[in-house]
């Protein structure tokens, strides 16, 4: 059995799925969310998490503001959609207020025929951003935008707080018993339970959920569906910290950053946070299919051409991608796995990572591309 000294780095990792200070939107809304058809093949989420009370120390207040409307339906503990900005005919920023992490933004990407098809479930691409990013970062730094339109995948690019992570420590203050599947932390409840309620009865997504990240939030994609079997039929890691737990010496050694002091804060507190390593949760992952993408640190074609030293953050990531994979082999868990030798930790290489995967993401959800 293997240990999992790696809740050590919950503390800061799943926060750092997303790791993004939450920008306030101030443009009003200018479209409603379309009511979902009704129809007996309506599915309802099947993510049962529970929803901690989980207000970070510098977070806004969890508890929705009651000024703002709701728009649409609202999640079961009561999440909704207080804002809606249209960006451009297939992008939509939404504001949601959470009972579980407060105020956070939402990043929509349509498919092309979805004002054509009123009473269609599309099938949902989560989309996670890494350490220090933005829920913008995807559409900004890459053509997420165009690799889907000819698909049918309704994209979801959500936000999360990675500088507020006092609150990973709440239950360890509030009596030690740490995060469980019954008590997860707040942004794990968030991107498991209430965001796909959100989707599902205010924007036409189906149960056919796919989860992808890069870094962190790659990191996150793989937790999140070891730990929430049959919640999404696919998860993919690019250049993901699947071996935070094991490696985390060589990684303090590595980088130096107030992030890193966290998550050596977060090894300290292993003993009592547990279900977040991603090697011991390999054989949760049954019946997931999986892609895993990771460099080796050396620059590569990708690069700058002025890039001349090694990368040894990608190194040590490209490292934890082998520990995870060995793992899976071990426990008999078929993946399909992209160890593409040379590559640094840069947004390039993951933008290609994921339009190499969008086809087995299309083969998982059965969401076939559409012409163009």
């Amino acid at each position: 059995m293997r240990g999992r000294l790696a809740a050590s780095a919950v503390a800061c990792c799943l926060a750092l799925a997303g790791c993004s200070l939450v920008p306030e939107s101030s443009s009003p809304p200018s479209e409603p969310v379309r009511a979902p058809a009704t129809s007996a093949a309506t599915p309802t989420p099947s993510a049962a998490a529970p929803t901690p009370s989980r207000p970070p120390s510098l977070a806004p207040s969890p508890s929705p503001a009651p000024s703002l409307a709701t728009i649409g339906r609202p999640a079961d503990d009561g999440a909704r959609i207080v804002k809606v900005e249209t960006l451009n005919p297939r992008t939509r920023d939404l504001t949601v207020e959470s009972p579980a992490v407060g105020s956070v933004m939402v990043r929509l990407l349509l498919p092309s025929t979805f004002a054509d098809e009123p009473a269609t479930r599309f099938p949902v691409l989560y989309l996670l951003h890494g350490g220090g990013g933005e829920y913008t970062d995807w559409t900004s730094k890459t053509d997420v935008e165009a690799l889907t339109k000819p698909t049918r995948l309704l994209v979801v690019m959500p936000a999360a707080l990675s500088s507020r992570l006092n609150g990973w420590f709440k239950s360890i203050k509030d009596g030690g018993r740490g995060f469980t599947k019954e008590n997860p932390p707040g942004w794990e409840a968030f991107h498991v339970t209430e965001l796909p309620q959100l989707i599902e009865r205010n924007w036409q997504g189906s149960d056919a959920r796919a989860i992808a990240g890069l870094s962190l939030g790659g990191y996150a994609a793989i937790v999140y569906a070891a730990r929430h079997p049959g919640t999404f039929k696919i998860a993919a890691s690019f250049s993901g910290a699947l071996g935070i737990s094991q490696r985390i010496g060589q990684l303090v050694q590595t980088k130096d950053s107030r992030v890193l002091a966290r998550v050596a804060e977060a090894v300290a507190q292993a003993k009592l946070l547990g279900g977040y390593d991603t090697v011991a949760l390999a054989p949760d992952l049954k019946g997931t299919a999986l892609y895993i993408s990771y460099g080796n640190g050396v620059p590569g074609p990708l690069d700058p051409p002025t890039t001349t030293t090694d990368d040894p953050f990608e190194e040590w990531c490209g490292g934890g991608g082998e520990l995870f994979k060995d793992a899976l082999k071990q426990d008999g868990i078929p993946a399909t796995v992209h160890a593409y030798g040379r590559g640094t930790h840069l947004w390039p290489y993951w933008e290609r990572e994921l339009g190499l995967s969008l086809p087995m993401i299309l083969k998982a959800l059965d969401a076939a591309s559409t012409a163009p």
